[in-house]
């Protein structure tokens, strides 16, 4: 947990001093920098998030919906008569800093987040060749206890991801994104479970058309061999579709949660070779409150 203080106190100077920072991006900006825009369309490349900020004074309504596993077969429509859903609520303070809540029924999980934007890749220049963001959240399941008799506490219902987002714009249809991941949880699945797990996602973005994207994600998890049970990776993949104020998101999964307390830890993740794979969708509107902008 010490990298995760030594990270935290690090980041401590960008909130302390927000106008410092904004007149910094101010200055750079009337230097005649050309930033590059635009490496994802929506604040998740599937699951986990992707670089894209909401502006200031943006809010970002998303609703997320992921089907039964396509293994039920027929009796269960192919998963369509089951359903996992999350609703949210994103907010840009700044350019650079937005905020989230949301809320899922599986395991009646509340999270919050917060995304800081600590680099723009620049373009046409190799003085800044990357985007470089930090995503810190909490999420606490809320569902009742399976063992009420025991002495159960609070903190035992916490998750804390703490994330890096590190993603080049190769061109104006490719994108690629790494995201080195440490989640910790403060009750894990069995006693051989250790508090801590590192893991490592790779996504990227293909853009076909104007409106039309082809997305990919993965998530590969670091566990020990002395680990209880070796939960599958999520694999995801999915279509972008834009529509004005919209961005509509069609995908295939393995991963029931929506979080990254979820299906990064992969406890409720299927297998692909077992037909253990979910149909779902994100949809995505933005309001803006600032009428000197554009909503993108």
């Amino acid at each position: 947990m010490n990298r995760i203080y030594a990270l935290i106190i690090l980041l401590v100077p960008f909130f302390a001093n927000s106008q410092d920072l904004d007149k910094l991006l101010e200055t750079e900006s009337q230097t005649g920098k050309s930033y590059e825009t635009a490496a994802f369309k929506a604040s998740r490349i599937i699951n986990g998030h992707s670089v894209a900020q909401m502006k200031a004074k943006h809010l970002d309504f998303r609703i997320s919906h992921r089907f039964g596993e396509l293994n039920g077969g027929g009796y269960e429509l192919f998963g369509l008569d089951q359903a996992t859903i999350h609703f949210s609520l994103e907010y840009g303070l700044k350019d650079w800093l937005m905020v989230g809540v949301g809320r899922s029924n599986f395991l009646k999980t509340y999270d919050g987040f917060v995304k800081l934007r600590l680099l723009r890749q620049t373009a046409g220049s190799n003085d800044v060749p990357v985007f470089l963001s930090y995503m810190g959240s909490t999420e606490v399941f809320t569902n009742k206890w399976t063992n009420p008799d025991r002495d159960n506490k609070f903190s035992s219902r916490l998750t804390y991801v703490h994330q890096l987002l590190i993603a080049r714009k190769f061109n104006k249809n490719l994108s690629l994104q790494l995201s080195p991941t440490l989640v910790h949880k403060n009750l894990t699945p069995t006693g051989n479970d250790p508090n801590d797990l590192i893991a490592l996602g790779a996504g990227g973005r293909y853009k076909v058309s104007n409106r039309i994207a082809v997305t990919a994600e993965y998530f590969y998890a670091f566990r020990s061999n002395d680990v209880s049970v070796d939960y599958p990776n999520s694999i995801s993949f999915g279509i972008d579709i834009e529509t004005g104020g919209h961005v509509f998101q069609l995908m295939l999964t393995n991963a029931q949660a929506m979080r990254e307390g979820g299906f990064i830890w992969g406890e409720n993740n299927g297998k692909w070779s077992d037909g253990g794979i979910h149909f779902g969708f994100n949809v995505s509107r933005v309001f803006s409150f600032d009428k000197n902008r554009n909503t993108w």
